[in-house]
């Protein structure tokens, strides 16, 4: 089929509108590409600012209360260890303890003077 020349009169003045439709076009991708990496950084920035839910440690949890149970009981003998060696007043080697040897009135008064 042979193009006539009243159909590239035709042609020639719509190829203006079809070089604007193209450039069109192009930005048009570019500034929905935009859009996108936008949404994509504002996803990412919101994910970053919450706080995540905490998963399940299994035994991990027990295994803490277990340390911490033990440290209680540790303290417990320590404090009733140190509560007889108070009421003897003396160690096992016939010195006096540690407690026997601070100053009865330090920290109970506060100076105020400048």
């Amino acid at each position: 089929m042979a193009i006539a020349p009243i159909d590239l009169q035709t042609l020639f003045t719509q190829v203006d509108k079809v070089g604007r439709t193209q450039i069109a076009e192009r930005e048009g991708q570019a500034l929905h590409q935009a859009i996108l990496g936008a949404q994509i950084q504002k996803k990412t920035e919101e994910h970053l600012q919450q706080v995540n839910e905490a998963q399940d440690t299994g035994e991990g949890a027990d295994k803490i209360n277990d340390k911490t149970q033990r440290q209680k009981e540790r303290n417990k003998n320590n404090k009733e260890n140190r509560e007889s060696d108070e009421e003897d007043g003396e160690d096992n080697e016939g010195k006096k303890s540690f407690y026997d040897l601070r100053d009865p009135s330090l920290g109970k008064k506060i100076d105020i003077t400048y």
